[in-house]
């Protein structure tokens, strides 16, 4: 019997396309793609921020901290009331990201700058997106698949929804459009993303001045301790200015757009060699 069953093209084959052998195409998938849209999007440039995706809204934070003082839920009293104190940094990025989607909404219009980007899960990410949106400023989130589902936050604009699969290809683009990221509290995934750009600006990959600013100083002098890694002799003296600290939204807000005005205004596109 003659077999008249269409073969399928390469393309088409998901066997192929989902194996080691086509791995490349994947790769490349998660370059063009995100780059066709967001170019669509006419987005120039971004706004970056990073930080937990434990922390809780101020008011989710208040919920659980009623209900442990009542013998309720699944947390501690002392856990509960570590999430509320916490829930400020949630605050504040919303706020803060608020405030730099108004400011930017009064730039080009015909294209996006500094669009506020995360990782487009909840926690900082969260509250950064729903500052954007509530600023009714295009948000973009870049989110990544985990083995523990790790879903978009509801404010995130749909057009601008990215998921990718390798950890490389969401840096590269969290690296290749930033014009300023904003570090907030975290673990050890905002500790990789931290590192990641200080060496790229260190090395100077980054083509043009990047403003880094550590947000939330407490934590940060607790956590990090980068005078003793200049102390010590494997950093330079001069590597402490590649960030900036503050615990301020007004200050940050300040800093951000003094520094893209005078570094990044009239320089919109890519900030890596």
């Amino acid at each position: 019997m003659v077999d008249n069953r269409k073969p399928l093209k390469a393309y088409e084959n998901d066997d192929f396309i989902q194996s080691s052998d086509g791995r490349l195409l994947r790769i490349l998938s998660e370059f063009l793609e995100p780059q066709a849209r967001l170019e669509d999007q006419k987005i120039s440039d971004t706004i970056v921020f990073f930080g937990s995706a434990r922390l809780k809204s101020q008011d989710e934070a208040e919920e659980i901290l009623n209900m442990a003082k009542e013998g309720k839920g699944e947390l501690s009293l002392q856990e509960a009331q570590s999430s509320f104190d916490m829930s400020k940094y949630y605050e504040q990025a919303r706020q803060l990201a608020f405030k730099l989607t108004e400011w930017s909404k009064e730039l080009e219009e015909h294209r996006r700058r500094f669009v506020v980007c995360t990782g487009g899960g909840p926690g900082i990410m969260e509250a950064a997106n729903r500052g954007a949106s509530e600023a009714k400023g295009k948000n973009m989130g870049f989110n990544i698949s985990l083995p523990f589902e790790q879903h978009s936050n509801p404010w995130i604009t749909n057009s601008l929804n990215f998921d990718f699969h390798y950890f490389f290809m969401r840096k590269f683009w969290f690296a290749y459009l930033a014009k300023a990221i904003i570090i907030f509290p975290g673990g050890f995934g905002t500790f990789d993303e931290l590192f990641e750009i200080l060496t790229l600006i260190q090395t100077r990959k980054m083509e043009k001045k990047l403003p880094l600013v550590l947000f939330g100083g407490q934590f940060w002098d607790e956590v990090l301790n980068m005078e003793a890694l200049a102390k010590w002799g494997v950093i330079s003296p001069e590597d402490l200015d590649l960030f900036y600290r503050t615990d301020n939204v007004e200050d940050a807000f300040d800093y951000i757009t003094k520094e893209l005005n005078a570094h990044a205004l009239s320089r919109p596109g890519s900030s890596l060699k």
